[in-house]
């Protein structure tokens, strides 16, 4: 069968993913011009679950706004034409389609899940990026598939150059262009990778129970443009099957509602007027506008929904204070609760990270921090001159700052623990720290003081102490301290993160 036209743009929107995908990465430039973030951007899930939970607006979202617009004259074409999820689980369904219901138990669980997830955004918690289907294809790619990717090449390669020996050089060009362009920049194992490709595995094997499962019963980007889609002027004719014929049911890549097409549903692929022996269905306006269901789910989902997400909301946000202690988030970001009502969860800061210091949280910070980002500084360091992390958020929870601006951002302050760090606890110089530290009047300086060795003996040593005015807690100093297992010095969390001013390292004279 000739491919339709939404076929054709699914295919043309997948490759667009995977080659922002491939492009938001370190590949030897400061800037990045195009990212995947485009699409959170044009995600009306992402536009609804933002204006809920910051309650204000930020034109990063207007991508998203002419979507929702679009959705509304059009139907839920989203789903059909452009959605990566979508096309990835018609790429991988069987040629024999399987049509027949057989997760009809569900119900309404969509709403059950969109509700909730609204409604605690209402209540300032922002957890919507957990299931919307493109932060959970990219996690998948990003925190396993594509790391997998590269330790296989890396690994296939220096195999390949052992066995073909001295001819090795001949084949360093075709490496080169691998990892330009396709490999990561750097190997990293992140935290939650098991669950991120266990989820996407898991959404992507419900088809082999019924074609469009994730789409039809579960996904909330689905649910709310299927009800968007509610209003569009839009609709099939004839919208129910033909008397003699049926086969649309056949084709048809989500379901008739006992001979009529479900609306809601209907992702506008094309393939009945397509696959029509008849040619008798085409998709045009019909005025006046009659809706065949009711604008507002069922009084009890509503409610249901509401109280479903108030009871996320208040007791998931609980923190120990000392778990609080050491999140640790990436530059630009001030405020804790604003940060997560704005955070999609996407983990692309994690991906373009140069010096590999974001990872996703897992419980340390609590349910309504899993898979933010974190920055650990024992394996890997906030680089000086490095503002990617902003450049790729799509909703500006993490600040796309200028370089200058960015240097002067506090992530925390750095702190010595002096039962591990050597001037202190062996009485040996040590100076490590200080001469990593960026910031150019040094944030961690040494001083000589007389001090009484472990043997017994007066010696002078070089003791170190932080000028926390100009610290930014970039957390190199802890990366690179020689102790092992657990640094001598630490960066920790601080209420006030306010840019440190430029005159306060003119007037600081030690």
């Amino acid at each position: 069968m000739k491919p339709t036209t939404a076929r054709i743009s699914q295919l043309l929107f997948l490759a667009l993913f995977l080659l922002l995908f491939l492009q938001t990465e370190y590949r030897g430039h400061d800037q990045i011009n195009a990212a995947v973030n485009s699409f959170f951007r044009a995600d009306p899930l992402v536009l609804f679950s933002y204006l809920l939970a910051a309650k204000s607006w930020t034109w990063l979202l207007l991508p998203a706004v002419l979507m929702t617009l679009a959705t509304l004259l059009l139907g839920r074409f989203f789903c059909g034409w452009i959605c990566p999820l979508g096309t990835l689980l018609d790429l991988l369904t069987p040629k024999q389609r399987s049509t027949r219901p057989v997760l009809w138990l569900a119900g309404n669980l969509k709403y059950w899940l969109l509700l909730p997830l609204l409604s605690a955004s209402l209540f300032n918690l922002n957890l919507a990026g957990l299931l919307d289907p493109i932060a959970i294809l990219l996690r998948g790619l990003t925190f396993f598939f594509y790391p997998l990717l590269g330790l296989s090449a890396r690994e296939g390669w220096v195999r390949l150059y052992g066995l073909i020996g001295e001819q090795r050089d001949s084949l360093a060009p075709a490496y080169g262009l691998l990892k330009n362009y396709l490999l990561p920049f750097r190997e990293t194992l992140y935290p939650l990778a098991f669950a991120s490709a266990l989820l996407l595995v898991l959404i992507i094997l419900l088809e082999r129970l019924e074609t469009r499962a994730w789409c039809r019963h579960l996904c909330p980007l689905g649910t709310l443009l299927g009800w968007l889609g509610r209003f569009s002027p839009f609709k099939r004719i004839p919208p129910g099957l033909c008397a003699d014929c049926g086969q649309c049911r056949e084709l048809c890549p989500t379901t008739f509602d006992q001979g009529s097409l479900n609306r809601e549903e209907c992702i506008l692929c094309m393939e009945c007027e397509q696959g029509c022996p008849n040619q008798r269905i085409s998709f045009r306006p019909s005025w006046p506008l009659q809706l065949s269901e009711p604008v507002l789910p069922q009084r009890r989902l509503l409610l249901g929904g509401l109280a479903g997400g108030l009871l996320l909301a208040v007791p998931t946000r609980f923190r120990s204070p000392e778990k609080e202690a050491g999140l640790l988030r990436p530059p630009g970001v001030r405020d804790e609760g604003d940060f997560l009502k704005k955070c999609v969860r996407c983990g692309e800061c994690m991906k373009v990270c140069l010096k590999n210091a974001l990872y996703p949280a897992a419980w340390q910070a609590g349910v309504d921090g899993i898979y933010t980002p974190l920055l650990i500084p024992r394996l890997g360091y906030c680089e000086y001159n490095c503002t990617l992390c902003g450049q790729v958020c799509p909703t500006g929870a993490i600040p796309n700052l200028a370089v200058e601006e960015k240097k002067r951002q506090v992530i925390g302050k750095a702190v010595f623990d002096k039962n591990h760090c050597l001037p202190f606890a062996r009485k040996t110089d040590c100076i490590v720290c200080e001469e990593h530290c960026p910031i150019p009047d040094k944030a961690i300086r040494s001083r000589e003081v007389r001090v009484m060795g472990l043997d017994g003996v007066m010696k002078t040593v070089k003791e170190p102490y932080l000028v926390e005015e100009i610290c930014n807690g970039c957390g190199i100093c802890e990366n690179v301290c020689p102790v092992e297992t657990r640094a001598g010095i630490k960066v920790h969390v601080v209420r006030n993160r306010a840019p440190i001013t430029e005159e306060a390292s003119g007037q600081l004279d030690y």
